[in-house]
């Protein structure tokens, strides 16, 4: 036994510089990553980040009007989980090296099809997927560079490089069509023998007013799940969007007959979230005249009451509302109605 590990030894030995354990130490500029969904779309920007550590960056360690490599080390690298827009131009999907060419007054950001590169060195432009140009703004000391993901809405999100006293914005956007493919290769899967979940596609189609025809199908596949007001009510206002009046009354007569005070009442309250205060305040005159007697029709009347300035009215019937309040957290949530009221604040807003 001695002798076979002696000999293996021997043989390690044997091989001199071609057997190595290097260890993994600190990089000067550590390696960072940050992530942003927009939509649905997940992006992801792997980097390393140098210091800035006395040195002139722009025009010194970073010249101007050439091809950099936007961190340190390897390439920055931006991954795309879906097609996007980069300051409105189309970008598909995909792992992209992320280079820049700064200047004086504006930047050209490069997104090149080569990923795996170290730096800029053998940058090729013909390998490019597509350049931007962005205006540089003025910022806060940053000592170590950072790439943060800004201004964030529902469809976009800007991308902003942070290094020494410069900031570098990049406007990133999804577009409806990318988060309707998203959402039916969601629907090819458990989510069709739901009712929520078509119901909410549909929703998401009506509230950006787009793909209606395939959001009907997806609403009527809720409603043959399980027929509920939800539904219903949704299939009715994606009619009346559709044009189709007779169509939508006879949803809406539908989801009425399956109503309950809660649902009604809510359902006004969020066309009032939507700005659709015509028709919510129609259907709180319906939620009034259906369940007089319940928290929600005594609520109901308050915010009619409130809209039309009259708060010693509206208090009065959030008190009656009050009172027969089922539980003490309703109770509770009426009382901070009634105080606003009291002090002649529209509940409604």
């Amino acid at each position: 036994m001695k002798r076979i590990i002696l000999t293996s030894a021997l043989a390690v030995l044997a091989l001199g510089a071609s057997v190595r354990a290097d260890l993994t130490l600190p990089d000067v500029s550590q390696m960072a990553v940050v992530k942003q969904r927009v939509g649905l779309t997940d992006i992801k920007i792997t980097y390393h980040r140098p210091l800035v550590n006395g040195r002139k960056i722009w025009g010194g360690l970073v010249p101007l009007g050439e091809v950099w490599r936007a961190g340190a080390n390897e390439n920055t690298v931006i991954d795309f989980g879906d097609a996007v827009t980069v300051e409105g131009q189309p970008l598909p999907k995909g792992t992209y090296g992320l280079h820049m060419i700064p200047t004086a007054d504006t930047w050209t950001v490069i997104f090149s099809k080569m990923s795996t590169a170290w730096g800029s060195y053998t940058y090729d432009q013909k390998e490019d997927a597509l350049r931007v140009t962005v205006k540089p703004r003025a910022s806060e000391m940053v000592e170590a560079l950072q790439y943060e993901f800004e201004d964030l809405k529902e469809d976009s999100a800007t991308m902003t490089l942070k290094w020494e006293k410069t900031a570098v914005p990049v406007k990133i956007a999804v577009t409806p069509e990318t988060t309707i493919a998203n959402i039916r290769g969601q629907m090819r899967g458990r989510a069709q023998y739901e009712w929520q979940a078509p119901m909410q596609a549909a929703n998401y189609c009506l509230t950006h007013k787009v793909n209606l025809d395939e959001a009907l199908k997806w609403v009527n596949l809720s409603i043959q799940n399980e027929e509920r007001f939800e539904n219903l009510t949704t299939k009715a206002d994606l009619l009346k969007a559709m044009n189709k009046p007779d169509d939508a009354k006879k949803a809406w007569d539908q989801a009425i007959a399956k109503t309950t005070p809660i649902q009604l009442y809510s359902y006004a309250r969020r066309l009032q979230s939507e700005k659709k205060d015509a028709e919510g305040m129609d259907i709180l005159k319906e939620v009034s005249k259906r369940y007089p007697e319940t928290p929600f029709g005594h609520l109901a009347n308050a915010r009619i009451k409130s809209a039309a300035g009259d708060f010693a009215g509206a208090a009065e019937d959030a008190k009656k509302a009050q009172a027969v309040a089922v539980s003490d957290q309703q109770k509770a949530n009426i009382k901070l109605l009634i105080d606003r009221l009291n002090a002649k604040q529209d509940i409604n807003k």
